[in-house]
């Protein structure tokens, strides 16, 4: 496998926003622009990195969190994490475009329908998540599935719906923001 300077790089610069942002949210609960980034890094430098990003976050925020250290939680959001960045390498390679945000086209329906085809994907991918963490964690510590799920609501809702706003209006405009960067760096 041939990894690259500039791959490992991006991987540590978008592992260091989805801590630094995960700290910034600290007070919010289960809203945080990771999912957003880790999606991102996987649209645009491969399912792989998009896997090192949410994992490496989780190794770091999931250690030193304020809210304290639990082992099976931090390998299920470990674990869970990285559907986000496997599904940015499956959207990059199966061909879903992105519009360019410019002004030219910041009001074309290319753009909004894009936009709108990631706020869904990103709902749909934090449901999966969503589930898959609360069913592990009720089984780990053996509280009734619908129960753990049903106290739970508040947390999900807000999860699901933040990562719909985050994903219909940042991640056309992000992806295009650092795919420049990216190609402006590599001109040096």
């Amino acid at each position: 496998m041939n990894v690259s300077s500039k791959n490992l790089s991006f991987v540590a610069i978008m592992t260091a926003l989805c801590v630094g942002s995960n700290y910034a949210l600290i007070g919010v609960p289960n809203v945080k622009f990771m999912d957003l980034f880790v999606f991102v890094s996987g649209y645009l430098a491969g399912s792989l990195s998009g896997v090192a990003v949410g994992f490496l976050t989780w190794l770091v925020y999931g250690t030193l969190n304020p809210y304290g250290f639990d082992l099976p939680t931090f390998l299920t959001t470990s674990i869970g994490e990285t559907i986000y960045g496997v599904a940015g390498g499956l959207m990059a390679r199966s061909g879903l475009r992105l519009s360019s945000s410019s002004s030219a086209t910041l009001m074309g329906r290319s753009y909004w329908g894009t936009s709108l085809k990631l706020g869904m994907l990103g709902f749909l991918l934090t449901f999966v998540y969503d589930l898959f963490t609360n069913v592990v964690t009720g089984i780990v510590f053996g509280i009734p599935l619908i129960l753990w799920i049903i106290q739970g609501v508040p947390y999900t809702v807000a999860h699901e719906v933040s990562n719909f706003f985050f994903f219909l209006a940042g991640g056309n405009v992000l992806i295009n923001a650092i795919r420049r960067i990216m190609c402006k760096g590599g001109e040096s």
